[in-house]
């Protein structure tokens, strides 16, 4: 049984009324470390600002399902259009060409009634977390602008601090790996570190803030 036909059956509208184990809303972002980042960053916020829900505890109240989407956009832009629920998809803006086909993928599910999708002004969402944050959580600094590669600066630093081998002879292997593990510390230890003034300064639009508020609005009862 394919992903969408699990979906279909889990999430089955033929009900009168949405069943207490059915959620609200769908929230579509590329991989799990995205999922980490929007929990914990949106119950640290939800402590000091009351219009900002705690994603995590609509997720264990099943208010709305996480739906990590690997990569490829694009396949999703409908692919849930089925099930009949509000949705919202965030996809990191990344490079060249790869910006250009997630914008693509963004008009196309915002064409569609009752879900929004967004694109993050920065390269990618752990852009937004405080260089303090990440030197707390990792013991290394690094320094990074909104269209650096984090997880890359911080996988070749921890690597520089450990290893004798310069990261350039290390193979791709290595690389990947690295990245990968830089990627889980920054999504969830760095993110523990973050408060709503260290955001503040690197989000001084107030894009998470936004993100996490569309949710809510997606999620609520008269939603749809």
């Amino acid at each position: 049984m394919s992903l969408q036909e699990r979906l279909l059956a889990l999430f089955s509208r033929s009900q009168p009324a949405p069943s207490p184990q059915q959620p609200r809303a769908l929230v579509v972002v590329e991989g799990r470390f995205d999922i980490e980042f929007l929990r914990r960053i949106s119950t640290i916020l939800a402590a000091g600002l009351a219009d900002v829900p705690d994603l995590a505890d609509l997720e264990r109240r099943r208010v709305l399902v996480f739906l990590p989407f690997g990569g490829d956009a694009w396949l999703w832009t409908e692919r849930l259009a089925p099930l009949g629920f509000p949705e919202f998809h965030l996809y990191d803006r990344e490079m060249s060409p790869v910006t250009e086909l997630r914008q693509r993928a963004a008009h196309r599910v915002n064409q569609r009634n009752g879900c929004q999708a967004v694109l993050t002004t920065k390269r990618s969402i752990e852009n937004y977390l405080h260089p303090q944050a990440v030197a707390e959580a990792c013991g290394v600094a690094i320094e990074f602008g909104d269209q650096d590669p984090v997880a890359d600066l911080l996988a070749e630093q921890l690597s520089s601090a450990q290893d004798t081998v310069p990261w350039s002879q290390l193979p791709h292997h290595t690389h990947k790996r690295r990245r990968n593990r830089a990627k889980r510390h920054l999504h969830t230890k760095a993110v523990d570190r973050m408060t709503i003034g260290r955001l503040a300064e690197r989000d001084p639009q107030g894009e998470v803030i936004s993100w996490l508020r569309t949710i809510a609005r997606l999620s609520a009862p008269d939603a749809g």
